[in-house]
């Protein structure tokens, strides 16, 4: 018998096996074997979350959208897991891990072939925020099924472990978006993942336990997530379009206010229902509350930082998806053979240290990239890739024991939703904070370098003077030779005013994530 598995209750369904019976069938072993069923859903969806950066730039010149509308195939993804991730404490509770894990994974099935399969822009949006909202599902299930199936004092080590599946879909995803997108167009990345998702779906029927007895039957607050919903589209949407319209402009004030009213009739909600989507009584908890703060930055610098460094790479030094999702290879792998080793670490030192440590090293490795241009080496990049990355190895698995380490058994299920609610919620802001920023930047450094372009700046008489006399050769007409020497000149100034805006963006996500240190510092060791 497991620590874990003590006292475990019975299945409601005589077809659905319990955890209990689940261990007396396969062992000790049985751990691992529902660890591997987990991961191997995971991921693919995880997979899926980085494998379309890469082809981004395609998609944006194959649908001709800009940057501004393109990241919503990023925000879109991760706001709609985070409604997903609110309602995954009551599906467990209510269909158990079983049927939750299979009905999330078929369903990301079927919409990664409509996403495949989109002839616009605004269907392959609406696609991935479809994809987003089964991926919801999946993180908080694995953090549910590792509390269950693994004593305290093991539950970080289970997560390191579970972590190398998990994290070995975003690791390799840019290379092998890369490989797809070069090779068989943007249109393949939404295919490669379902192999693997297919696979996990029997694995789930003979591993996974059902419902519990004695869970309790509650009703889905449905009224929290439409006042969740229309918070987070309105918020979303006004951001992305302050930069387009102006931050004083009706749209932008209206969805601002629209979303400040539903988040307060969300948390009014919460209040007052009986089965709420957010245990709020969870932020009294001194440790939880600090681990949240920390993992809302801790997901903004994660995930724009998946979003900016393949845009980067590609439009600014050229490079080839593939090139561009090699680039980011090795830090991926490195991350798979850090992550169990800081999951062991977590279980025997304090998680303030490890989680300042982390912060740390991913500071300096997004902050450094302010140095970034068009002529970086590309084994540079990828040092500082791999730096941002161990730091990120070193925070995760602390975050999760400083986060749940004082809070009752009971609360687990509603801490590990919200938990991962927080997290996704600020990579939604963070890749949407970033869009915006770089397009505001870039912008400013814009007008700054056209208004130095003029006849009296001996730079640009020398530029259009040799452009001229090249163009000539190359066989271009005299009446035209001008105007496009003039239209090089521009697009090339555009793209010194980008690697401009791209390393104020680095620079700016690099202090977004030194803000975690002092909460990180304030977390408490307390043994479970």
């Amino acid at each position: 018998m497991t620590p874990a598995a003590k006292t475990p209750p019975k299945s409601a369904d005589t077809s659905q096996p319990s955890v209990q019976s689940l261990f007396e069938r396969y062992g000790e072993g049985y751990r691992w074997l529902a660890v591997a069923t987990i991961g191997l859903g995971t991921f693919s969806v995880l997979l899926m979350s980085t494998i379309v950066n890469v082809a981004i730039p395609e998609i944006m010149g194959s649908f001709g959208i800009g940057q501004n509308e393109a990241q919503w195939l990023s925000t879109g993804y991760l706001a709609s897991s985070t409604v997903s991730m609110l309602m995954s404490s009551w599906c467990l509770t209510r269909f158990g891990v079983q049927n939750t894990f299979f009905s999330a994974t078929l369903f990301f099935i079927l919409t990664s072939l409509l996403a495949g399969m989109s002839n616009t822009n605004e269907l392959l949006i609406l696609a991935r925020a479809l994809q987003g909202f089964c991926y919801g599902f999946f993180l908080p299930l694995a953090m549910y099924l590792m509390a269950r199936i693994f004593p305290p004092d093991k539950q970080g080590t289970g997560m390191g472990i579970f972590g190398i599946l998990a994290v070995m879909g975003p690791a390799i995803g840019p290379y092998i978006g890369g490989l797809a997108v070069d090779a068989l167009g943007w249109r393949s990345v939404f295919y490669i993942p379902l192999p693997m998702a297919l696979l996990s779906l029997p694995l789930a029927l003979l591993y996974l336990p059902g419902r519990d007895a004695d869970s309790p039957k509650q009703n889905l607050d449905w009224v929290g997530i439409g006042w969740l919903s229309v918070c987070i589209i309105h918020f979303l949407v006004g951001l992305s379009n302050g930069q387009k319209y102006g931050w004083n402009s009706d749209l932008v004030v209206f969805c601002l206010t629209v979303a400040t009213i539903a988040g307060l009739g969300f948390v009014y909600q919460q209040q007052r229902s009986a089965s709420p989507l957010m245990d709020l009584s969870l932020f009294k908890d001194r440790n939880f509350r600090l681990a949240a703060y920390v993992s809302a930055l801790f997901g903004g610098a994660l995930f724009s930082g998946m979003y900016i460094v393949p845009l980067f790479l590609q439009s600014i030094q050229g490079l080839t998806a593939t090139k561009a999702g090699l680039a980011m290879l090795p830090a991926g792998l490195l991350l798979t053979i850090a992550f169990p080793i800081s999951g062991r670490l977590s279980d025997r030192l304090p998680p303030h240290w490890m989680l300042i440590s982390g912060m740390l090293l991913m500071a300096y490795g997004t902050g450094v990239m302010v140095q970034a241009d068009q002529f970086t080496g590309f084994v540079l990049i990828c040092w500082w890739l791999v730096l941002s990355r161990v730091g990120m190895a070193m925070a995760m698995p602390a975050l999760s024991v400083a986060a749940f380490s004082t809070l009752p058994q009971h609360q687990l299920t509603q801490a590990s939703a919200t938990s991962n609610f927080i997290r996704q919620m600020g990579g939604a802001l963070g890749v949407n904070l970033t869009s915006v920023y770089l397009d505001r930047s870039t912008s400013y450094h814009m007008d700054y370098i056209t208004s130095t372009q003029h006849a009296a700046n001996p730079q640009t008489t020398s530029m259009l003077t040799q452009l001229t006399p090249a163009l000539h050769d190359s066989g271009v007409e005299q009446a035209l030779q001008e105007p496009l020497a003039a239209w090089i000149l521009s697009r090339e100034l555009y793209r010194q005013a980008l690697s401009l805006g791209f390393q104020d963006t680095f620079l700016i996500a690099g202090i977004a994530v030194l803000a975690a240190i002092i909460p990180s510092f304030m977390l408490r060791h307390i043994k479970r």
